[in-house]
């Protein structure tokens, strides 16, 4: 009897190991908490931010200007942290995430923050070249342990690794960088009040079957889902049909449940890279799409019939997940902020 018993502890031990992590819920236990995990809670604007600063700045000096930059300032945007916060071992990246927390939050344990992880090394074009050495493996596993233990039970919306395709980049189609941002996915997922979105890339990038097979191959099985357009400019229609396709080659391929969330920080003048591959010195001008939000289906933002009932199904939000103020994740500039602010449809202010 005592062996069968052992046994039987054993098999179900066995399937739970094999199971994927319970994605967490950032506004569990919030009054109102619905199927929508980013809903009922304030989302947090973080105050030490460089738009914010400047923003203060102009403000307190009467400048005209403050009102055209507090249409970025003033708005909650996800932050991007990755292992170029190191430099202080182990102190350097708890106490940065989790002062970002404390200072976006405002102490508040019911306001959610936002984060990007960003850590895998090397990465883009560099993935390409070289698979990462057994150190690098190892120092990405140590950084998102340190990641994760800085998130504790705070309420965060993650972003995990942007610009994902690039780990289908490697030589001689190693799947090492898969494994890790798997192994991430079901550690920050495993967090509480930790609401996680694989970078699923854009509808002018990748088709949608290939962004499925991206998505399992990274580990979307332990998240709530995924996250689209965060390095590129289509239209949020676009993205809301991208999604929708995408999500229904998970389910072809026995993934279920997912929803998505579209960026929406630099999309409000959209164009493909297939029509402007060299956008910047041809003139065009970015400009601020539908504010942050999970009020996704509303009429105000323009949508077509068919994209908010996408919408309303399967999007949990529109988030600011890249940095309208940045230029190829350059420093602040004042003068490319007040361009895009300006370029801003009227529907969206």
């Amino acid at each position: 009897m005592t062996r069968i018993v052992a046994v039987i502890a054993f098999i179900v031990a066995l399937a739970l190991s094999a199971a994927p992590a319970r994605a967490g819920v950032a506004n569990g236990g919030l009054p109102g908490d619905g199927a929508n995990p980013l809903t009922g809670m304030r989302w947090g604007v973080y105050p030490k931010g460089e738009p914010l600063k400047v923003y203060d700045q102009l403000r307190a000096a009467g400048d005209p200007r403050a009102a055209l930059l507090g249409r970025i300032a003033l708005r909650p945007v996800t932050r991007w942290y990755g292992q170029w916060i190191d430099q202080y071992g182990r102190f350097g990246v708890v106490n940065t995430i989790r002062s970002y927390i404390q200072e976006s939050t405002g102490g508040d344990p019911n306001v959610m923050a936002q984060l990007a992880i960003f850590a895998l090394e090397p990465y883009e074009r560099q993935a390409c070249t070289r698979v990462p050495t057994a150190a690098e493996q190892s120092a990405y596993r140590t950084w998102v342990d340190l990641a994760a233990d800085a998130i504790g039970d705070s309420r965060v919306a993650l972003i995990l690794q942007p610009d994902l395709p690039f780990t289908s980049c490697l030589p001689h189609h190693s799947r090492v960088d898969m494994r890790l941002v798997s192994w991430a996915a079901r550690r920050f997922s495993a967090l509480p009040h930790t609401t996680v979105y694989l970078d699923a890339a854009a509808s002018d990038w990748l088709k949608p079957d290939a962004a499925a097979r991206l998505l399992i191959a990274n580990g979307v099985r332990s998240a709530r889902g995924f996250a689209t357009d965060l390095t590129h400019y289509a239209s949020t229609t676009a993205e809301l049909s991208y999604g929708h396709k995408v999500i229904a080659a998970l389910a072809r391929r026995g993934v279920h449940g997912k929803h998505f969330v579209v960026s929406t920080s630099e999309n409000g003048t959209p164009f493909t890279f297939q029509k402007h591959p060299d956008w910047f010195h041809q003139g065009l001008h970015v400009g601020l799409g539908i504010p942050p939000t999970t009020d996704v289906a509303n009429a105000r933002w323009g949508l077509p019939s068919a994209a908010r009932r996408i919408a309303r199904r399967e999007v949990d939000a529109y988030m600011w997940i890249a940095r309208p103020w940045l230029l190829n994740a350059g420093p602040f500039e004042l003068d490319r902020a007040l361009r895009v602010a300006a370029a801003t449809p009227k529907r969206y202010l």
